[in-house]
């Protein structure tokens, strides 16, 4: 298992390249699932998710492989398969996205209910609504979702929650919904950028799809669905990840393959809180940090508003900024595991319900901490690079769930940070950073006993 060492205050600046949204890929790679022919999906990211839902869909019948270039190659080669297993599904949300293909293309699905991160109740009921109103005979037996029909039939489908629409479940419909009989509308369907790619992405196999990117889609279903070649949107996630990243680190950064049309909210709240950004060409933005930084108060809400998946990259960047903040996650409300390990490393932070209350102490200290979930890793990570003193942010492979080598990109930028294998003895006996450390850094009060050290910052905070 691996863990990042981190030195923190250097600014960041340079430029980096945003990769493919893994949030659109999922979806996109298991719709493949339901055409009849080989599709090719330009810049997806290699991650460990993207590397899991491979294997899942090759036991599922799918020849996937990746070129030289980079380009995924999908086509399926047997349909017959048609259970996804627990030890793939376990951990990793997104592989509900196959239940959907596999219901519509091959008529049974058998899908073991899905993992992912820690960041609170997330059922998939809203996906078995909607396949049962399609016509699916639907039960859930030993932890797995057991559907089958014939061919699916349109229908009028209503997918609001009660923390908003459902994005998984607005994909599953939708591409259940391509290869019915007949018209489907769909009532509170997820406006995100990545279903709207997803949606781009079936009409260039053959769908019929309209209302992409408003609550209100129409579906008229198709006798068969093609091949095609498609490019993954860019990630916001990722770009606003490496914002705040720089923002907290008073940088001076250029991102490419941004689109600023997805990250409004984000970047409204950003120049709120003291942050520059300029469009600097086509899908370039340039972030930078002059003066004081200010408070302010962030609402995590459903697309268009701040995405709850960046809901904890603000909060470290807040933690760092004077004043009082208050983040509101109205999307997962008890998404707040990080505020602990923040704590740690000397944030002020009071939880009230499904809002976190941040005294912003200006300056965080070095610290060894644990992530509990992808955006929490994330989170830490920008905490480390903002922190006086050395870092160390266990659990990693949380984040590489979502992000290709942060590292390399942070590095790129002139971050000190290393990956490096965590053993009891790694940190911070035997950093190696570019950085040289005295004997005093190795040897004095600061690193006798790290955790005790945290713990008593903790309560004085």
């Amino acid at each position: 298992m691996d863990m990042f060492v981190i030195r923190g205050g250097t600014p960041l600046a340079g430029t980096v390249t945003i990769n493919g949204a893994k949030n659109a890929a999922l979806p996109i790679m298991a719709a493949a699932l339901a055409s009849s022919g080989p599709s090719v999906l330009q810049d997806v990211p290699d991650l460990v998710d993207v590397r899991t839902l491979c294997k899942l869909l090759s036991e599922l019948g799918m020849n996937v492989n990746r070129d030289a270039s980079g380009d995924l190659r999908l086509e399926v080669v047997d349909d017959r398969p048609h259970a996804a297993d627990y030890e793939l599904v376990r951990t990793m949300r997104a592989s509900v996205c196959v239940l959907g293909p596999l219901l519509a293309r091959r008529g049974r699905a058998c899908i073991s209910l899905p993992g992912g991160c820690n960041i609170g109740d997330r059922p998939i009921d809203l996906h078995l609504k909607g396949l049962a109103a399609l016509g699916a005979d639907i039960r859930v037996e030993r932890g797995y979702v057991i559907a089958e029909a014939g061919r699916l039939r349109g229908a009028r489908i209503y997918l609001g929650g009660p923390f908003g629409s459902t994005v998984t479940g607005t994909c599953n419909i939708m591409v259940a919904a391509a290869l019915a009989r007949g018209k489907t509308t769909i009532e509170s369907a997820a406006c995100e950028p990545e279903v709207v790619d997803l949606g781009n992405y079936l009409n260039n196999m053959g769908a019929r799809i309209s209302g992409l990117g408003t609550p209100f889609l129409e579906i008229d279903g198709v006798e068969e669905l093609t091949g095609t070649t498609h490019r993954i949107v860019p990630d916001r996630i990722e770009a606003a990840t490496l914002m705040i990243a720089a923002a907290v680190t008073n940088g001076d950064v250029e991102l490419k393959n941004v689109r600023s049309q997805h990250l409004t909210a984000v970047l409204e709240k950003l120049s709120e809180i003291g942050v520059k950004i300029a469009n600097v060409g086509e899908n370039r933005l340039r972030i930078t940090t002059s003066g004081e930084l200010r408070a302010a108060d962030c609402i995590a809400l459903p697309y268009p508003g701040i995405p709850t998946d960046v809901q904890a990259q603000l909060m470290s960047l807040l933690a760092c900024t004077p004043g009082i903040s208050v983040i509101t996650d109205k999307v997962f409300p008890d998404r707040f595991m990080h505020a602990a390990e923040l704590a740690r490393m000397g944030a002020m932070i009071r939880r009230e319900g499904p809002s976190a209350i941040i005294n912003g102490a200006g300056q965080l200290s070095g610290a060894a901490v644990m992530a509990s979930d992808l955006r929490a890793s994330a989170a830490l990570v920008i905490a480390g690079l903002s922190a006086q003193g050395d870092s160390a942010i266990r659990r990693i492979y949380h984040l590489d769930r979502g992000y290709e080598r942060l590292e390399r990109k942070l590095r790129q930028l002139g971050a000190h940070i290393e990956r490096v294998e965590d053993r009891a003895d790694t940190f911070p006996h035997s950093l190696r950073l570019d950085q040289p450390q005295t004997a005093a850094e190795l040897t004095g009060p600061h690193w006798s006993h790290p955790i005790a050290n945290t713990t008593s910052q903790k309560r004085s905070a």
